[in-house]
């Protein structure tokens, strides 16, 4: 009987385990950055491209800047800004645009 629940659980752990582990999914990340911030920001690693709005700034100079990381980018998405609008993210979403954002940087 013991072993048949060690073996049940060893089971369910091993298959929830790839779904625990996946974390940001930059794809997605840029998904919601060209739903939801291209019609202000360049998005892409295009070093060409340019915002919509002069205000905003290009992803990728974003990503660029010695100050921005993981935390800065989460603290900025939590935060009302004047020239933005308010939207709402969840964990995971913020999660995976931070992470696209931060992938820019490497192209």
């Amino acid at each position: 009987m013991r072993l048949a629940f060690l073996s049940v659980l060893l089971f369910l752990s091993a298959a929830t385990a790839p779904a625990l582990a996946q974390g940001p999914d930059e794809t997605v990340g840029k998904r919601i950055a060209q739903d939801t911030c291209a019609s202000c920001h360049a998005v892409t690693a295009d070093p060409d491209a340019i915002s919509p709005d002069p205000k905003a700034p290009r992803f990728l100079d974003v990503a660029r800047m010695p100050s921005t990381t993981e935390l800065s980018l989460k603290v900025f998405l939590r935060s009302s800004h004047r020239n933005m609008p308010n939207f709402i993210l969840s964990r995971e979403e913020m999660d995976s645009v931070t992470w696209y954002i931060l992938g820019l940087k490497k192209k």
